[in-house]
């Protein structure tokens, strides 16, 4: 995030800090509407973090609110450098570290690192040209046979970690639900891509 000043006043450099941290989790979308409409954003959340900061708190933790078809509360994500139009901007977001960290705030989002939504871009490439720079992303095999020792997750609503893609023609592995298929962090290019 460029322009975040991590050295600013009201942090102080603590590498214990959070052993003895109130931390408070925030659901953007439930906790305050600066704009009226029945759901929560970053700037409703910026105008009560002096009521947070008087109960105490030391760290916001808020779950995903990068941009999602919402299938999974937001731990589908379709792009990591966007948020949720109805949460607010990029900037807003920047805004809302600045003025927590000026109250001592600290903030810990929850960034979903093993998987995307299958409506992420990189998956659809990924689907649609094996052989192209995106074809290797995601744990791809011809058989539904593999890390037979993983077991299911979500029992009640998937059969197998492994799902067809009717694209590709190939199966696609996933840990959780099957719009959630997962990276190949073998590659280095998805490693990379995940520090872009």
């Amino acid at each position: 995030m460029q322009g975040l000043n991590l050295s600013q006043p009201g942090l102080k450099h603590d590498p214990q800090w959070f052993k003895k941290a109130v931390f408070y989790e925030v659901l953007v979308r439930a906790f305050a509407d600066s704009k009226g409409v029945g759901a929560g954003d970053f700037t409703g959340l910026i105008q009560r973090l002096d009521y947070l900061q008087w109960l105490g708190v030391d760290c916001l933790w808020l779950p995903p609110f990068y941009a999602s078809p919402l299938r999974d509360g937001g731990y589908d994500i379709s792009d990591y450098k966007a948020v949720l139009p109805e949460f607010g901007t990029l900037p807003e977001f920047t805004e809302l570290v600045s003025q927590a960290h000026a109250r001592g705030i600290r903030i810990v989002t929850d960034l979903v690192m093993n998987h995307t939504s299958d409506q992420h871009p990189w998956f659809q490439a990924s689907r649609a040209e094996p052989d192209g720079p995106y074809g290797d992303f995601y744990v791809w095999s011809d058989t539904d046979d593999g890390y037979d020792d993983a077991r299911i997750i979500f029992v009640d609503t998937e059969v197998s970690n492994w799902t067809f893609d009717p694209v590709r023609r190939q199966f696609f592995w996933h840990r959780f639900f099957s719009h959630q298929p997962d990276l190949n962090f073998e590659n280095e290019a998805v490693q990379e891509a995940m520090f872009d």
